[in-house]
């Protein structure tokens, strides 16, 4: 009782710090600390609960990098003309009729050489904003349209964490699970491409009154050495190379084209890379070419370290052992792809860390599996199909909250334009019901013989 008790005020003090504004880091500690104490009421010692959860926290330290990379990619990336120069090429040679699709299909391109969501949010991501900022396109659809392209290489892609955490967990083959993710989100993907080309027409990208690509001409030497940052990134991709490592490279090279190619001294561009990049008050491109910085991403790493030492708590203490036998029931295929989504949203909305939903839907949901005796490559696309894409749609969940920041927009406002990400979880479900119903049906002929 007292589980579901604190569980209870957790969810509603998260949600009310979301419609609030306020800072979700606050009721994240507030249920560390209750959950500490019932912990401590079943007899486990307040050393050995600190270990659990440092050792929960320990598993994002790589994730915490990475938000450091993203901030200081972002902002080295405006300094040394990469953005800009994106944006500039962009609006030349882009189909203003076409420009939410566009975003999304290259969204998706860029994300799947690179394999993490994040990273082509905060490179190209942030390009294609400022596009639609001067273009006067709904910023909220183009930001869905960017996150839910980024999620589909974040899935997909061979070099992605995800996927291959999912491998890991399931102990299956990580390229047998890709083309079986290919093949049950071709439809999601065909319906998204319709909507977004249609999105397009009602919201062509209007540059005839900007003077963005003259302002941009006037603020920063554009030519094609200022795209060499982006082409590390997707050269190192293509050869495989950590993407840690392919973004230190990024900026150092975003670093030496900030200083000889833009002017900036080399103290004014690694000011930028901690604080975030701007530009002089009265230069028309000042409220749309700014933001990143690695302070920026202060605010998640702490939601990010202090969630995932809460579920280290959980899983250490065994308190939802309760819920494991629970889902241990006989069901039909789609009620327990169904458990499997509602335990995917459950431990994204407390987790608030895609990673996190991952581990705990693919520990809650291995024995409902086993005993239905369906496989384990089923299992693991199960879980690529709830606890990868569901998530971004918790708005104080890091999947959805770090592309929202970087992107400079309300973490709730991007939420119906990301069609990629829930159609996946709907189509599936449905597929798993036609399936059952010709199972059915072709049982009840059987039987009449």
């Amino acid at each position: 009782m007292d589980i579901i008790f604190v569980v209870s005020l957790t969810f509603i003090s998260l949600v009310f710090s979301v419609f609030r504004d306020y800072f979700i880091g606050y009721p994240l500690i507030l249920s560390f600390i209750m959950f500490s104490y019932l912990a401590l009421k079943r007899g486990y010692l307040f050393k050995d609960i600190m270990k659990m959860a440092y050792g929960g926290g320990r598993k994002v330290f790589t994730v915490l990098k990475i938000f450091i990379l993203i901030g200081g990619i972002t902002a080295a990336w405006m300094a040394s003309g990469t953005v800009p120069g994106i944006v500039y090429y962009g609006i030349k040679f882009m189909v203003p009729k076409l420009f939410v699709l566009y975003v999304f299909l290259i969204s998706s391109l860029i994300s799947f050489l690179l394999g993490t969501a994040f990273g082509t949010v905060s490179t190209v991501g942030v390009a294609l904003m400022v596009i639609a900022r001067g273009g006067g396109v709904n910023v909220n659809l183009v930001a869905g349209a960017i996150i839910a392209g980024a999620y589909f290489g974040d899935r997909v892609s061979p070099m992605s964490s995800s996927a291959n955490l999912v491998a890991t967990l399931t102990n299956t083959e990580i390229y047998t699970n890709i083309k079986g993710m290919f093949k049950t989100a071709n439809l999601p993907y065909i319906i998204s491409f319709v909507l977004y080309g249609l999105f397009s027409f009602i919201q062509p990208l209007d540059l005839a009154k900007s003077n963005m690509t003259k302002d941009i001409l006037n603020t920063f030497t554009i030519n094609l050495w200022v795209l060499l940052p982006a082409m590390v990134i997707l050269i190192m991709a293509a050869l495989r190379v950590d993407v840690k490592i392919s973004m230190c490279f990024s900026i150092l090279i975003a670093i030496i084209l900030s200083t000889f190619l833009q002017g900036y001294s080399i103290n004014e561009t690694i000011k930028y890379i901690f604080f975030g990049f701007y530009l002089n008050p009265g230069n028309p491109l000042q409220s749309i070419l700014k933001g990143g910085g690695i302070l920026s991403m202060a605010k998640v790493a702490i939601i990010v370290f202090v969630s995932s030492s809460l579920s280290g708590i959980l899983e250490n203490t065994n308190m939802l052992k309760s819920f494991e036998d629970l889902l241990a029931n006989k069901v039909s295929r789609s009620k327990l792809f169904l458990y499997t989504s509602f335990v995917a949203l459950a431990t994204a909305a407390f987790g608030c860390n895609q990673s996190i939903s991952i581990v705990l839907t693919a520990y809650l949901m291995d024995k409902p599996y086993k005993n239905q005796h369906i496989d384990k490559y089923q299992l693991a696309l199960d879980i690529e199909n709830t606890s990868v894409v569901l998530p971004v749609l918790i708005p104080w969940n890091i999947a959805g909250l770090v592309p929202a920041t970087t992107l400079m927009i309300p973490s709730v406002k991007f939420l119906p334009y990301v069609f990629y990400l829930y159609l996946i979880p709907i189509i599936n479900f449905i597929y798993y019901r036609i399936d059952e119903r010709k199972q059915f049906d072709v049982s009840l002929k059987t039987e009449n013989g």
